[in-house]
C-alpha cells in the first residue's frame, strides 16, 4: 500500500540552538541567513576575482615591461631533467621549459658563454622554434634583442649575429607562411613586427664602424713576423685570418703560410675529411687554402667553448659548470658529461 503522507524522502526541520534551548527556525530567519550567506559568497568570490586579475596584470606588465625583457623566473642556474611522468612529477621536460627556465639572460653577459648561447640560438632558429612554447618563443627573441644590443654596445662578434639574424630570418620567412598549420605561437602580426625588428637589427650591425684606437705604444706590425704568425695561429676562422692579411702587405705574405692554414684544416676537419677533399697544385704541394674553405662548404666546424651547459647522469640536473648542484654523489664531477649545443638540443628529442 502506497505511502499517502508527507514523504519521507524531504528534508527535516530546521533547528537552531540558542541560550533558551533548541528552536525551530522559521521561513524568515532562514531566508536572511541564506541572504547573508550568499553576500558573503559573493563578496569572497569578488575579492579572488579581483586578486587574481590584479596578479595576472602585474606578470603581464612584468612580460611587457621595456626594462625587464625577460622575465624574473629566468634566473635558474641547474634544472631537473625529467624524461618521464613519475608519481613526484608530471608531464616532461621539453626544451622551451629548459630555455625558459636556465639562466641565459645572464650568460650573454659572460664572454665564456656567450658564444655558446649564440650557437644555441642559430641550432633554434634552423629546425627548433616552433616546438617553443608561446612564452619560450617571447623570451628566445628576447634574448636575441639583448645579445644584439650587447654586440652594438661592445663592438665585437658582429659577423656571427649577423649569421644568426640572416639564419632566423630565412626560417621565420617558411614558417610565417604556414601560420595556419601552429608552427608558431601568436598573431601573425606579431612576427611580421619581429621580422622587421631582425631587419633593423641587421642594419644596425652594417652600419657599425670600428673607430682605429689611437696608437700609444708597440702594434702587430711592429712585432717580429715570428711572433706575429704565432698570434695568426690563434685564430680559429679562416675569414679572419683572410681579413687580417688584408691590413697591411707584410701581413698579407705572413696569411699565406702553407703551415698555418695546414693547421687550421687538422684543427677544424678529421683526416679523413681532408683526404676526400685534397687539392694539388701545379708544383706538387697541397693547396691547404684552398682546401680549408672547400672543406668548410662541405662540413661543419669544430665548436670549442671556454663554458658549456653540464648534465649530472646520476641526478639528471642540467646546470651551468661554475654551478653547484644538489647530487647525493660524494664525487659529483665523475657523472657529469659536458653538452655541446646540439647535445643539448638532442637531450630533449626523446
Amino acid at each position: 500500500m502506497p505511502f499517502l503522507g508527507q514523504d519521507w524522502r524531504s528534508p527535516g526541520q530546521n533547528w537552531v540552538k540558542t541560550e533558551e534551548g533548541w528552536k525551530k527556525r522559521t521561513a524568515e530567519d532562514k531566508n536572511n541567513n541564506v541572504s547573508v550567506e550568499s553576500f558573503c559568497n559573493k563578496e569572497n568570490l569578488l575579492l579572488s576575482l579581483s586578486y587574481d586579475v590584479s596578479a595576472k596584470k602585474r606578470k603581464k606588465d612584468l612580460m611587457n615591461n621595456n626594462d625587464s625583457k625577460v622575465p624574473y623566473f629566468h634566473r635558474e642556474k641547474w634544472i631537473y631533467v625529467h624524461k618521464g611522468s613519475t608519481k613526484e612529477r608530471h608531464g616532461y621536460c621539453t626544451l622551451g621549459e629548459a630555455f625558459n627556465r636556465l639562466d641565459f639572460s645572464s650568460a650573454i653577459k659572460d664572454t665564456r658563454r656567450f658564444n655558446y648561447v649564440v650557437r644555441l640560438l642559430e641550432l633554434i632558429a634552423k629546425s627548433q622554434l616552433p616546438s617553443l612554447s608561446g612564452v619560450a618563443q617571447k623570451n628566445y627573441m628576447n634574448i636575441l634583442e639583448r645579445v644584439v644590443q650587447k654586440v652594438l654596445d661592445d663592438q665585437q662578434n658582429v659577423r656571427p649575429i649577423k649569421e644568426l639574424l640572416q639564419t632566423l630570418y630565412v626560417s621565420l620567412c617558411g614558417l610565417v607562411q604556414d601560420m595556419g598549420k601552429s608552427v608558431l605561437v601568436g598573431n601573425i602580426n606579431t612576427w611580421v613586427h619581429r621580422m622587421e625588428n631582425i631587419l633593423q637589427w641587421h642594419q644596425q650591425l652594417n652600419n657599425i664602424q670600428i673607430n682605429r684606437p689611437t696608437s700609444t705604444g708597440m702594434t702587430l706590425t711592429d712585432l717580429p713576423s715570428s711572433l706575429q704568425l704565432n698570434i695568426m695561429q690563434r685564430l680559429t676562422d679562416g675569414r679572419d685570418l683572410v681579413c687580417l692579411g688584408q691590413v697591411c702587405p707584410e701581413l698579407g705574405s705572413l696569411a699565406e703560410d702553407r703551415l698555418l692554414w695546414k693547421k687550421l684544416c687538422q684543427y677544424h676537419f678529421t683526416d679523413r675529411q681532408i683526404r676526400k677533399r685534397l687539392m694539388v697544385s701545379e708544383k706538387g704541394h697541397l693547396e691547404w687554402k684552398k682546401m680549408y674553405f672547400k672543406l668548410s662548404r662541405c662540413y661543419p666546424h669544430r665548436e670549442q667553448y671556454s663554458d658549456t651547459l653540464h648534465l649530472c647522469t646520476l641526478c639528471h640536473i642540467l646546470f651551468w659548470k661554475d654551478t653547484n648542484h644538489p647530487c647525493p654523489a660524494n664525487n659529483p664531477e665523475s657523472y657529469t658529461t659536458s653538452l655541446s649545443p646540439q647535445d643539448f638540443i638532442s637531450l630533449f628529442n626523446f
